[in-house]
């Protein structure tokens, strides 16, 4: 069991920065990777960014070079460090753990955060 909270959307214009953080707790030795995902109404969730507990990371196509996802372990918290905000970045903003058990993977969610850039 992990227990996700985000935080630090908020309003920001175009071409903006902003920096989510996701406190986890719980167990935590047990967690693969960890992702970003967004949300916008009437669609799926997207991937946006993910990192191993290796430190590998991943990011979609429409991110890369604006984006970077990172972990402090020392402080249980993961962040993603968004430059050069476009509109097209509104969403809402999840946090995810991906936990190895016994013969599967399970995955806990954060209640998201929303995150609006204004043209």
């Amino acid at each position: 069991q992990v227990n996700l909270v985000e935080s630090g959307g908020a309003l920001v214009q175009s071409g903006g920065s902003l920096r989510l953080s996701c406190a986890y707790s719980g167990s935590i030795p047990r967690i693969l990777r960890m992702n970003w995902f967004r949300q916008t109404p009437g669609s799926e969730r997207e991937l946006v960014a993910g990192i191993t507990n290796i430190g590998t990371t991943t990011y979609t196509d429409s991110v890369k070079g604006r984006f970077t996802i990172s972990r402090d372990d020392a402080k249980n918290t993961m962040y993603l460090q968004m430059n050069s905000l476009k509109s097209e970045d509104t969403a809402v903003y999840y946090c995810n753990a991906v936990l190895f058990g016994a013969s599967s993977e399970y995955n806990f969610w954060g209640q998201g955060t929303q995150v609006t850039v204004s043209s």
